[in-house]
This record gives C-alpha cells, structure tokens and sequence, in this order.
C-alpha cells in the first residue's frame, strides 16, 4: 500500500517522536486535494437541504469550519509545520444517493513541505461540523472515506489516488 519512503521521518535513530527538518528543502508551489462523506438518513438530509436544521446553517458552518481548521492544523497535529497557505478551499455537497453530504477540501501553499495534513484537517472538520450540527436529528450518522486524492509539489512531484 505504501509508495513512498520505507522509513517513517518522524522517527529518530532511538525511537523518539521528532520534527522533520525541513530547512533545507526548496521551496515550490504545493497542493492538495482531500474527499470524504457523511451518511445519514434522508430525512437528515432533507434538513440541511433545507436549511431546517435548529442550529442554523449546516453546509455554511460547516465550510467556515474547514477552513479554520486548515489554518490550525500546526496546533491540532503535534509534528506538523505551521504553514503560510496560500489558499483553502472547502466544498459541501448533499448527495441523495448517499444519502448524505460529499466533502472536497483543497489546500495550496509555497513552501517546503506538503499541504496533505491541512486539506485532511479542513475535511475532516468540516464533517465533524455537518454532524455536531445535525446530531439532534441523527445520531447514526457515520463519517467515512476520508482521503487523499490528489497533491502537487516537492521532491516526490505529483501523486494521485
């Protein structure tokens, strides 16, 4: 399943947990793109169509949230490089034949290191949102298919799913 190094780089000679040192490596233009669902019933979904959730609106906060969380991944992932993004986009889509809502999260920076763990975060956040917002109506609902698509950029170059 892997295809990249058959080392893990967050792992020193002795065992201990360490920050990669990315000081060294050129900048380029980087970017990545995540997916990820959340199922729920259709009368859920009909409610966020609608915009008849209680707490207001579900695909809105939802996006908001997203990309706040990309902008704090450095804080939420411990090993993580605090990164200037350059640009951080989330989008919500109900799908009936879910049923439920599609997440794509897009992340770009210019940097050193790659933009996977911010556009990860924003999806998985913004999922998050969609069910603390709906859980009054559906406490069933199940995140799954969280993953990478697509990402550009760095030493390793491009790479798709």
């Amino acid at each position: 399943m892997a295809d990249g190094p058959q080392h893990l780089t967050h792992v020193g000679d002795d065992g201990s947990a360490r920050m990669v040192d990315v000081g060294d490596k050129p900048e380029s233009d980087r970017s990545a793109r995540v997916e990820g669902v959340i199922r729920m019933a259709a009368a859920t979904l009909t409610l966020i169509r609608e915009n008849a959730i209680a707490k207001g609106d579900v695909l809105g906060v939802a996006r908001l949230a997203g990309i706040m969380a990309a902008k704090r991944t450095a804080e939420l992932i411990p090993l993580c490089h605090p990164l200037p993004l350059t640009h951080v986009d989330v989008d919500l889509a109900p799908d009936a034949t879910l049923p439920g809502v599609r997440v794509t999260a897009t992340a770009r920076t210019r940097g050193r290191t790659g933009v996977e763990m911010e556009a990860l975060t924003a999806a998985t956040v913004a999922l998050l949102t969609v069910y603390d917002m709906a859980k009054a109506a559906d406490r069933g609902m199940i995140l799954e298919g969280v993953r990478l698509v697509e990402k550009t950029g760095g030493a390793s170059g491009p790479w798709r799913a």
